[in-house]
């Protein structure tokens, strides 16, 4: 910096590292910290809340929570700021026994709440589907003397949309008029995101009408749900011109518009256009990834097109992307759906060969494979092609050992198959 003629101050430092956390490069935000330290030049309590911040929005919260240690260790009173960021951090994770035990320290040190902070607490409510709660934490708002604004409401329509109570929403969406509070992009986004969830295409595209009519200009957000509207329909013609109407608006499309399109091709049974979108997606200037393969290859199996699949495994090589956990899953699953336990058998153990993560689904689809062959002792093929394979009851039991919690749908099938094999006293000890 001398060398420039910028003499360092905590000043210079403090916007240099806030421009590296806004670009989430916390690499190059603490080496701008420790010149700091080695210049004996003291961060304030703007450069620790912006590390705390930071931190937090690339999901580091044990980084985090210790930067906000050190504040509280180096300054003798934090404010709403860094609270708001730490508590940010606690609830995107879902920690909000945390985020609350915060909310009463912050309170016990005399300081206020903003409304921010409510707002990030209802989120972190929402994203764990704890309606009490959040409902509880709006009316703390309101006895705080916050009047409700449109965020408020819209977390309320965001945790209705998501519990798929899309006609809650919409009452919420009332109350949210009546009270002079107009809609934004993002709570309308939300209930054309609702009622796609449910397919139900007609609501979707009213409310669309309600965007139009309000005068507003659809953003990517919005564009892209309609897309997976339209896709949702079969209609994949207009959802194509939509993306021709997005580039005509200057708003560039993202690997979240062209996924519902690749996957709506696929389960049309028509690959070739899926993988002409890709062409679009680069001259759109947007790299495919390894989902928007997985979209494809999920279309594929819902098709139960397992060769055709197996196929796009190749195009990913080709494209320099390997495939993931999901990509062998989605496969494991299909297989499995037509009884071919070799198959399913074969992609888990490349999902181990590889080192890729082992979750839930992998174990389900290979539980599904067994029941659906009716095979609860091992399986002779199986035996022959891998040398490793588990009874139903021992997948269970291995799934737990792997720290994998079988959840309901593994469980659904593992009894299906004790009850075609006649043996459910195996049923009876596995089951929680």
């Amino acid at each position: 910096m001398r060398a420039r003629g910028i003499e360092p101050t905590s000043h210079v430092y403090t916007n240099l590292i806030h421009a590296y956390a806004v670009g989430r490069d916390m690499e190059e935000a603490l080496s701008c910290v420790r010149k700091m330290k080695d210049e004996d030049i003291e961060m304030s309590l703007v450069t620790y809340s912006i590390i705390v911040g930071g931190f937090a929005k690339v999901g580091n919260v044990k980084a985090a929570d210790q930067w906000f240690k050190e504040a509280k260790e180096r300054h003798a009173t934090l404010n709403a700021i860094i609270y708001g960021n730490i508590i940010y951090g606690h609830c995107q994770t879902g920690n909000m026994d945390r985020a609350e035990a915060l909310v009463r320290e912050m309170e016990e040190e005399g300081i206020d709440a903003s409304i921010d902070i409510y707002h990030t607490m209802m989120d972190g409510y929402t994203m764990i589907g704890d309606e009490d709660k959040c409902l509880v934490v709006f009316s703390r708002l309101k006895e705080c003397g916050f009047s409700p604004s449109v965020i408020s409401y819209g977390c309320l329509i965001n945790l209705y949309t998501k519990k798929g109570r899309v006609s809650k929403a919409l009452e919420i969406s009332h109350i949210m008029k009546l009270a002079g509070i107009d809609h934004n992009l993002k709570t309308y986004s939300m209930l054309i995101n609702g009622f796609i969830n449910l397919k139900d295409w007609a609501n979707a595209f009213a409310i669309f009408e309600d965007v139009v009519r309000d005068g507003l200009k659809p953003d990517v957000v919005l564009y892209n749900n309609i897309i997976r509207a339209f896709c949702g329909m079969g209609n994949m013609d207009r959802a194509l011109r939509t993306v021709d109407e997005m580039q005509r608006g200057r708003h560039r499309p993202t690997s979240r518009t062209f996924m519902p399109i690749i996957h709506g091709f696929a389960r049309a049974g028509e690959p070739r256009k899926a993988l002409e979108v890709f062409g679009m997606m680069r001259r759109s200037g947007c790299i495919p990834t390894v989902h928007t393969f997985n979209a494809l290859v999920l279309g594929l199996v819902e098709k139960r097109q397992m060769e055709k699949a197996v196929e796009i495994l190749d195009e990913m090589s080709l494209a320099g992307i390997s495939p993931n956990e999901h990509t062998y899953t989605t496969i494991m699953h299909g297989y499995a759906s037509l009884g071919d336990t070799g198959k399913a058998f074969e992609y888990f153990t490349k999902v181990k060969s590889e080192g890729l993560e082992l979750d839930v689904f992998a174990y389900e689809a290979l539980l599904k494979a067994c029941c659906k062959s009716g095979r609860m002792q091992s399986a002779l093929a199986v035996t022959k092609e891998i040398g490793d394979v588990w009874e139903a009851a021992d997948l269970v039991q291995q799934m737990k050992q792997e720290g994998v919690q079988p959840d309901i749908h593994t469980y659904t099938s593992f009894i299906n198959a004790c009850c075609k094999a006649g043996d459910m006293l195996v049923c009876l000890q596995l089951l929680p």
